[in-house]
């Protein structure tokens, strides 16, 4: 039986027995586009031009193109080192200008092409199956120009995926699914917005848009009211609910501006409309609130789920609360991630907050710990350690507790290392717990509280509690 590398130069002699066609250019052409990455950067670059899951994709298909080339190029390629194929029989209309003398096995073009696509599909699907044929195109070309076996790109192709998809244990992708919810109530169905009472944050979200405008654009009989200097969201909707004129309360904005708007809805007994218009909308993309239409669906259809609240010395929650350092991480980590990408922009967040931080020290349900940061999430949240994203259920009764231990040696030094490899949820640094309710009491003096999106009381002691309920406008069947 022949040896398998031999079927391999077989079929390399087959492509180049194939006729001359105009193809050949352009096959050339495109081997040459996706030199040293250029063709992927180009479009990386195109597609973090677009905030939301095209600049996702843009970060992670890059960054899986980069570790697939450091472990192709400098390191399979001189585990296998495998040489190239006689260029002597490739027709003069698909040669290379210049032909690569580097080692052949795998094909880094086509792991890079591989890595790139398989990061974009995992954010986006839809994009990365248009980008697919582009992938292939190029893994093809290296070898209709005779610069690779085509086990050469098959092997590169398989590498470039499976670095892209091991990715995930750093950095995971945000489910498309929403989070589990309590089937609600039906609430009200509002025709056109009628009996609705809108706040609307115009400083949240993007700032050339004007959620009031969209708002009153979809909802045209809906009272929607602009919060200013003298008028927040808190004032605004207990007015419009003391005075009988409201059925249902409504909020567009960020985090900060729901929370506000739920502990309204919660004291009055109504339901509330949740318009996604922030900047990142935490709330109401657990829910399953994407788009300000899916809101609107939900008003008009009078649909509604139930999820679960969390408080803070009597003050409601829905994402996440803290002490500590974290507020002061999660500002820097924003402020790197548009150029360093989220798991690397926290890990560097992390190191520069942590060097200059100052530990606290707490009884927290009565044990005695330091801790770098008190991190109290509405509900079990997931990745594990520094960087909390997403919840897999708004309804499951429970506070999730976590800190960043600072009675440990290199306590700091574990955390960034374990932030940096992924593997914060096991690592030593972090203790973790669940529960219903919490008690806090500060050590080191009074500590700022840090919920939602939001700066809140300065105290020393802290009771997180769960148990109330929200009903809130969402048309999810599951």
């Amino acid at each position: 039986m022949p040896h398998p590398l031999t079927w391999d130069a077989r079929l390399l002699a087959r492509v180049g027995r194939l006729p001359d066609t105009p193809a050949d250019v352009w096959l050339r052409r495109l081997s040459r586009a996706a030199d040293h990455g250029v063709l992927w950067t180009g479009l990386a670059v195109a597609l973090g031009t677009r905030r939301g899951v095209p600049r996702r994709a843009a970060l992670r298909g890059a960054g899986s193109l980069a570790a697939s080339s450091l472990l192709v190029n400098a390191g399979l390629k001189h585990v296998f080192r495998r040489v190239r194929p006689d260029m002597v029989g490739v027709a003069p209309t698909r040669a290379l200008r210049r032909t690569p003398h580097t080692l052949s096995f795998p094909s880094g073009h086509s792991a890079s092409a591989a890595a790139f696509v398989t990061g974009v599909a995992m954010e986006s699907p839809r994009l990365g199956a248009a980008l697919a044929p582009l992938a292939l195109g190029v893994g093809y070309s290296r070898v209709h120009v005779g610069v690779h076996y085509p086990g050469d790109v098959v092997a590169g192709m398989v590498v470039g995926g499976a670095v892209a998809a091991a990715g995930q244990h750093w950095w995971k992708v945000r489910p498309t699914a929403p989070a589990r919810v309590r089937p609600g109530r039906d609430a009200p169905a509002l025709p056109e917005g009628e009996g609705l009472v809108v706040a609307v944050n115009p400083l949240s979200g993007d700032a050339h848009h004007d959620p009031a405008a969209e708002v009153q654009r979809l909802l045209p009989r809906a009272e929607v009211l602009t919060i200013g200097p003298d008028a927040g969201v808190t004032e605004l909707l207990t007015e419009a609910a003391a005075s009988g004129r409201a059925r249902a309360l409504g909020v567009a904005g960020g985090d900060g501006s729901v929370a506000a708007a739920a502990a309204v809805a919660l004291a009055h007994g109504l339901p509330l409309a949740v318009v996604p218009a922030g900047t990142l909308n935490h709330f109401a993309r657990d829910v399953g609130l994407l788009t300000p239409r899916d809101a609107v669906d939900a008003v008009l259809a009078g649909k509604a789920v139930e999820v679960d609240v969390a408080a803070v010395n009597g003050t409601p929650f829905l994402n996440t609360a803290s002490l500590g350092s974290y507020p002061e991480m999660v500002a820097r980590r924003d402020q790197l991630k548009g150029r360093l990408g989220r798991w690397l922009a926290l890990t560097v967040a992390a190191a520069q907050v942590l060097r200059t931080g100052t530990p606290v020290r707490m009884t927290v349900n009565g044990r005695l710990i330091d801790a770098w940061i008190l991190f109290v999430g509405n509900g079990c949240y997931t990745p594990r350690g520094l960087s909390p994203a997403w919840r897999p259920r708004l309804e499951d009764g429970l506070l999730d507790v976590q800190w960043l231990r600072a009675d440990l040696r290199f306590g700091r030094t574990r955390a960034v290392l374990a932030t940096l490899l992924g593997i914060g949820e096991h690592a030593r640094s972090y203790a973790q717990f669940q529960t219903t309710e919490l008690r806090v009491v500060t050590r080191s003096g009074p500590q700022q509280l840090a919920y939602d999106g939001e700066i809140g009381e300065t105290a020393t002691r802290f009771l997180f509690t769960k148990g109330a309920r929200l009903t809130v406008y969402c048309s999810r069947t599951d």
